[in-house]
């Protein structure tokens, strides 16, 4: 045996623990459900033709026997079965995109979350209503947004709204007006782009025929 194996077996608590093979942990067509499945075993639906019926319409498209294998692995288990939570990155991606855009199953799992911790719920919220306010330039509703935010014990929301409320009449007007220093950026990134193509290598004037030509 290799000292791996050997730590493995040395390590493990339960024979469950040596259940590491390259089968263990795969991805199923059960993942994005089980939330919802877990919601409905807590408010007392143990039934798993049940549960298989409710999900089906939700876009659920696995076999009856992999509901029914998870519900029994609940009743048999000694400590609590619950499905594996969705990684930071993902759930951020979650409240950043268009609440229209999310799939049924993505709704359910990020609702799943939001339930279980009531500040990620209060930060949804206020995120999805800037996004509001930025994409249908809503601008007069920033002091409201302002005062929303804090309200909630959010600290890290609190900085952000700080910077925004020392700038509070140029961020109004970035959110009300038709203009902006997109085209702006846009020619500095250029300019940046071609200077470091050169390495430092050439000069100025060479720079500026770069940018003339490019242009």
């Amino acid at each position: 045996m290799t000292s791996r194996t050997v730590k493995l077996f040395a390590d493990a608590a339960t024979p469950e623990d040596l259940f590491h093979g390259q089968w263990q942990g795969r991805p199923s067509k059960l993942d994005a459900f089980k939330p919802y499945l877990d919601d409905r075993w807590n408010q007392g639906c143990t039934n798993a033709w049940t549960a298989w019926e409710e999900i089906v319409p939700l876009g659920y498209r696995g076999s009856y026997q992999r509901v029914r294998a998870y519900f029994r692995e609940k009743r048999l288990s000694p400590g609590l079965v619950t499905a594996r939570p969705p990684s930071p990155h993902v759930v951020a991606g979650w409240i950043l995109r268009r609440p229209e855009t999310l799939t049924e199953t993505e709704h359910l799992r990020l609702k799943a979350v939001l339930v279980h911790c009531p500040e990620l719920d209060a930060l949804t919220g206020h995120v999805r209503s800037f996004a509001q306010m930025l994409t249908e330039r809503q601008g007069e509703r920033l002091p409201q947004w302002l005062d929303a935010v804090l309200r909630d014990d959010l600290p890290s929301l609190h900085t952000l709204a700080a910077g925004i409320n020392r700038d509070r009449d140029a961020v109004i007007a970035g959110l009300t007006l038709p203009w902006s220093s997109g085209v702006v950026e846009g020619h500095v990134n250029r300019i940046k782009m071609l200077k470091r193509q050169m390495f430092g290598r050439a000069g100025f004037d060479l720079l500026r025929k770069r940018v003339l030509l490019y242009s």
